[in-house]
Protein backbone atom coordinates (compact mmCIF):
# COMPACT_ATOMS: atom_id res chain seq x y z
CA UNK A 1 0.00 0.00 0.00
CA UNK A 2 1.27 3.45 -0.91
CA UNK A 3 -0.35 6.45 0.70
CA UNK A 4 0.33 9.96 -0.52
CA UNK A 5 -0.35 13.29 1.09
CA UNK A 6 -0.88 16.72 -0.39
CA UNK A 7 1.30 19.55 0.79
CA UNK A 8 0.81 23.22 0.16
CA UNK A 9 2.78 24.34 -2.87
CA UNK A 10 5.39 26.95 -2.06
CA UNK A 11 5.56 29.94 -4.39
CA UNK A 12 8.80 30.46 -6.23
CA UNK A 13 10.95 33.16 -4.65
CA UNK A 14 13.10 35.79 -6.37
CA UNK A 15 15.45 34.14 -8.83
CA UNK A 16 13.67 30.77 -8.59
CA UNK A 17 12.08 29.22 -11.64
CA UNK A 18 8.28 29.02 -11.68
CA UNK A 19 6.51 25.76 -12.52
CA UNK A 20 7.28 22.24 -11.41
CA UNK A 21 10.89 21.41 -10.52
CA UNK A 22 12.90 18.87 -12.44
CA UNK A 23 14.22 15.72 -10.74
CA UNK A 24 17.61 17.39 -10.32
CA UNK A 25 16.11 19.98 -7.99
CA UNK A 26 14.36 17.28 -5.99
CA UNK A 27 17.65 15.42 -5.66
CA UNK A 28 19.31 18.64 -4.52
CA UNK A 29 16.68 18.94 -1.80
CA UNK A 30 17.27 15.31 -0.80
CA UNK A 31 20.96 16.04 -0.27
CA UNK A 32 19.89 17.74 2.96
CA UNK A 33 18.32 14.51 4.22
CA UNK A 34 20.78 12.40 6.20
CA UNK A 35 20.88 8.89 7.55
CA UNK A 36 20.80 9.77 11.27
CA UNK A 37 23.25 7.05 12.27
CA UNK A 38 25.76 7.56 9.45
CA UNK A 39 25.45 11.37 9.17
CA UNK A 40 25.56 11.18 5.38
CA UNK A 41 23.00 12.27 2.77
CA UNK A 42 20.60 9.59 1.56
CA UNK A 43 21.64 10.54 -1.96
CA UNK A 44 25.36 9.83 -1.58
CA UNK A 45 24.59 6.62 0.32
CA UNK A 46 22.58 5.32 -2.66
CA UNK A 47 19.24 5.21 -0.82
CA UNK A 48 17.29 7.04 -3.56
CA UNK A 49 16.14 4.51 -6.14
CA UNK A 50 13.94 6.83 -8.23
CA UNK A 51 12.65 10.38 -8.44
CA UNK A 52 9.88 11.62 -10.72
CA UNK A 53 7.94 14.88 -11.08
CA UNK A 54 4.72 15.25 -13.07
CA UNK A 55 3.92 18.34 -15.20
CA UNK A 56 1.53 19.38 -12.42
CA UNK A 57 4.28 19.28 -9.79
CA UNK A 58 3.49 15.93 -8.18
CA UNK A 59 6.80 14.55 -6.94
CA UNK A 60 7.43 10.94 -6.02
CA UNK A 61 10.64 9.69 -4.44
CA UNK A 62 11.31 6.03 -3.79
CA UNK A 63 13.82 5.10 -1.09
CA UNK A 64 15.59 1.81 -0.43
CA UNK A 65 17.70 0.64 2.51
CA UNK A 66 20.52 -1.89 2.94
CA UNK A 67 18.33 -4.57 4.56
CA UNK A 68 14.69 -5.56 4.94
CA UNK A 69 15.01 -5.19 8.71
CA UNK A 70 16.73 -1.79 9.02
CA UNK A 71 15.69 -0.20 12.31
CA UNK A 72 12.24 1.37 11.77
CA UNK A 73 12.89 4.52 13.79
CA UNK A 74 15.92 5.36 11.61
CA UNK A 75 13.86 4.63 8.49
CA UNK A 76 10.97 6.76 9.72
CA UNK A 77 13.25 9.75 10.29
CA UNK A 78 14.67 9.53 6.77
CA UNK A 79 11.25 9.17 5.11
CA UNK A 80 9.81 12.03 7.17
CA UNK A 81 12.80 14.29 6.48
CA UNK A 82 12.59 13.46 2.78
CA UNK A 83 8.91 14.38 2.76
CA UNK A 84 9.68 17.73 4.38
CA UNK A 85 12.55 18.48 1.99
CA UNK A 86 10.59 17.60 -1.14
CA UNK A 87 7.43 19.37 0.03
CA UNK A 88 9.42 22.57 0.61
CA UNK A 89 10.82 22.59 -2.93
CA UNK A 90 9.28 25.44 -4.95
CA UNK A 91 6.83 24.18 -7.54
CA UNK A 92 6.01 20.91 -5.78
CA UNK A 93 2.24 20.52 -5.44
CA UNK A 94 2.23 17.11 -3.82
CA UNK A 95 5.00 15.00 -2.30
CA UNK A 96 4.96 11.25 -1.99
CA UNK A 97 7.85 9.37 -0.38
CA UNK A 98 7.76 5.61 -0.77
CA UNK A 99 10.03 3.37 1.28
CA UNK A 100 10.47 0.09 -0.60
CA UNK A 101 11.38 -3.43 0.46
CA UNK A 102 11.16 -2.87 4.22
CA UNK A 103 9.18 -4.88 6.74
CA UNK A 104 7.51 -1.70 8.08
CA UNK A 105 7.07 0.09 4.73
CA UNK A 106 3.28 0.31 4.95
CA UNK A 107 3.28 1.75 8.45
CA UNK A 108 6.09 4.23 7.75
CA UNK A 109 4.77 5.37 4.37
CA UNK A 110 1.24 5.79 5.72
CA UNK A 111 2.35 7.51 8.91
CA UNK A 112 4.58 10.03 7.15
CA UNK A 113 1.94 10.78 4.51
CA UNK A 114 -0.65 11.38 7.24
CA UNK A 115 1.86 13.47 9.27
CA UNK A 116 1.04 11.18 12.18
CA UNK A 117 4.42 11.09 13.88
CA UNK A 118 6.36 8.02 14.91
CA UNK A 119 4.48 7.26 18.13
CA UNK A 120 1.06 7.41 16.50
CA UNK A 121 2.23 5.48 13.43
CA UNK A 122 3.56 2.67 15.63
CA UNK A 123 0.75 2.90 18.19
CA UNK A 124 1.24 0.35 20.94
CA UNK A 125 4.87 -0.28 19.97
CA UNK A 126 6.62 3.11 20.20
CA UNK A 127 7.09 4.85 23.54
CA UNK A 128 7.47 8.36 22.15
CA UNK A 129 8.73 10.57 19.35
CA UNK A 130 12.27 10.55 17.99
CA UNK A 131 13.59 13.96 18.99
CA UNK A 132 16.05 12.64 21.58
CA UNK A 133 17.24 9.89 19.24
CA UNK A 134 17.97 12.51 16.60
CA UNK A 135 19.85 14.62 19.17
CA UNK A 136 21.92 11.61 20.28
CA UNK A 137 23.06 10.98 16.72
CA UNK A 138 23.84 14.66 16.22
CA UNK A 139 26.04 14.55 19.32
CA UNK A 140 27.90 11.61 17.81
CA UNK A 141 28.27 13.57 14.57
CA UNK A 142 29.78 16.44 16.57
CA UNK A 143 32.28 14.07 18.17
CA UNK A 144 33.20 12.54 14.81
CA UNK A 145 33.49 16.00 13.29
CA UNK A 146 35.77 17.07 16.11
CA UNK A 147 38.17 14.29 15.16
CA UNK A 148 37.96 15.22 11.47
CA UNK A 149 38.94 18.80 12.33
CA UNK A 150 41.59 18.05 14.97
CA UNK A 151 43.55 15.32 13.16
CA UNK A 152 44.82 17.64 10.38
CA UNK A 153 45.79 20.20 13.01
CA UNK A 154 47.81 17.65 14.93
CA UNK A 155 49.34 16.26 11.73
CA UNK A 156 50.49 19.79 10.86
CA UNK A 157 52.33 20.06 14.17
CA UNK A 158 49.80 21.76 16.44
CA UNK A 159 50.60 21.09 20.10
CA UNK A 160 47.77 18.92 21.48
CA UNK A 161 47.89 20.89 24.73
CA UNK A 162 46.84 24.02 22.82
CA UNK A 163 43.58 22.55 21.51
CA UNK A 164 41.42 23.26 24.60
CA UNK A 165 42.26 26.95 24.28
CA UNK A 166 41.59 27.15 20.54
CA UNK A 167 38.42 28.63 19.04
CA UNK A 168 36.64 27.66 15.85
CA UNK A 169 37.73 30.95 14.31
CA UNK A 170 41.38 29.99 14.78
CA UNK A 171 40.99 26.77 12.79
CA UNK A 172 41.81 27.00 9.05
CA UNK A 173 38.61 26.87 6.94
CA UNK A 174 37.69 23.44 5.58
CA UNK A 175 34.67 21.37 4.65
CA UNK A 176 35.11 19.41 7.88
CA UNK A 177 35.05 22.58 9.95
CA UNK A 178 31.93 23.86 8.20
CA UNK A 179 30.22 20.53 8.77
CA UNK A 180 31.16 20.62 12.46
CA UNK A 181 29.75 24.13 12.79
CA UNK A 182 26.49 23.01 11.16
CA UNK A 183 26.06 19.97 13.41
CA UNK A 184 26.75 22.04 16.51
CA UNK A 185 24.26 24.68 15.39
CA UNK A 186 21.59 22.01 14.88
CA UNK A 187 22.01 21.08 18.54
CA UNK A 188 21.93 24.68 19.67
CA UNK A 189 25.62 24.52 20.63
CA UNK A 190 28.05 27.43 20.10
CA UNK A 191 29.24 27.42 16.48
CA UNK A 192 30.58 30.92 15.86
CA UNK A 193 34.19 32.00 15.49
CA UNK A 194 34.52 32.67 19.21
CA UNK A 195 33.25 29.23 20.26
CA UNK A 196 35.70 26.76 21.76
CA UNK A 197 36.88 24.04 19.40
CA UNK A 198 36.55 21.31 22.02
CA UNK A 199 33.25 21.11 23.88
CA UNK A 200 31.06 18.49 25.50
CA UNK A 201 28.41 17.81 22.83
CA UNK A 202 25.70 17.38 25.46
CA UNK A 203 26.35 20.38 27.72
CA UNK A 204 28.31 22.70 25.45
CA UNK A 205 30.89 23.17 28.19
CA UNK A 206 34.55 23.48 27.11
CA UNK A 207 36.78 20.45 27.54
CA UNK A 208 39.24 20.80 30.41
CA UNK A 209 42.95 20.17 29.70
CA UNK A 210 42.93 17.15 32.03
CA UNK A 211 40.11 15.59 29.95
CA UNK A 212 41.78 16.28 26.58
CA UNK A 213 43.19 12.83 25.94
CA UNK A 214 39.93 11.07 26.74
CA UNK A 215 37.92 13.51 24.64
CA UNK A 216 40.14 13.11 21.57
CA UNK A 217 40.12 9.34 21.97
CA UNK A 218 36.34 9.29 22.15
CA UNK A 219 36.12 11.54 19.10
CA UNK A 220 38.36 9.25 17.08
CA UNK A 221 36.48 6.13 18.18
CA UNK A 222 33.17 7.73 17.23
CA UNK A 223 34.43 8.69 13.79
CA UNK A 224 35.85 5.27 13.00
CA UNK A 225 32.67 3.58 14.21
CA UNK A 226 30.47 5.76 11.98
CA UNK A 227 32.74 5.20 8.98
CA UNK A 228 32.80 1.43 9.56
CA UNK A 229 29.01 1.33 9.75
CA UNK A 230 28.82 3.39 6.56
CA UNK A 231 31.12 1.00 4.73
CA UNK A 232 29.09 -1.99 5.93
CA UNK A 233 25.80 -0.39 4.87
CA UNK A 234 27.17 0.40 1.41
CA UNK A 235 28.32 -3.18 1.03
CA UNK A 236 24.97 -4.63 2.09
CA UNK A 237 23.07 -2.22 -0.17
CA UNK A 238 25.26 -3.13 -3.14
CA UNK A 239 24.77 -6.85 -2.49
CA UNK A 240 21.03 -6.46 -2.05
CA UNK A 241 20.53 -4.49 -5.27
CA UNK A 242 23.27 -6.06 -7.40
CA UNK A 243 25.44 -2.93 -7.25
CA UNK A 244 22.79 -0.86 -9.02
CA UNK A 245 23.70 2.72 -8.11
CA UNK A 246 21.13 4.96 -6.51
CA UNK A 247 20.43 8.46 -7.78
CA UNK A 248 23.19 10.78 -6.62
CA UNK A 249 25.22 7.94 -5.10
CA UNK A 250 28.85 8.73 -4.33
CA UNK A 251 31.71 6.39 -3.44
CA UNK A 252 32.82 6.40 0.17
CA UNK A 253 35.82 8.60 0.88
CA UNK A 254 38.37 6.64 2.89
CA UNK A 255 39.82 8.47 5.87
CA UNK A 256 43.27 7.93 7.30
CA UNK A 257 42.86 6.10 10.57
Amino acid sequence: MTVSATSGSRRAGPGEAAGPPGPARILAALETVRDPELDEPVTSLGFVSSCTVSPDGDAQVRLRLPTYFCVPNFAFLMVADAYDAVSATPGVRRAEIVLEDHFASDVINGGVAARAGFAQSFDGEAVGELHELRADFLRKAVMAGTDQVCRPLLAAGTDPASLPGMTLGEVPPSAALQRLRERRAELGLPAGDGAWLLIDPKTGEPVRPDALRMHLGRARLTRTSIEANGSMCRGMLGHRYNDTAGLGQQPQVEEDQ
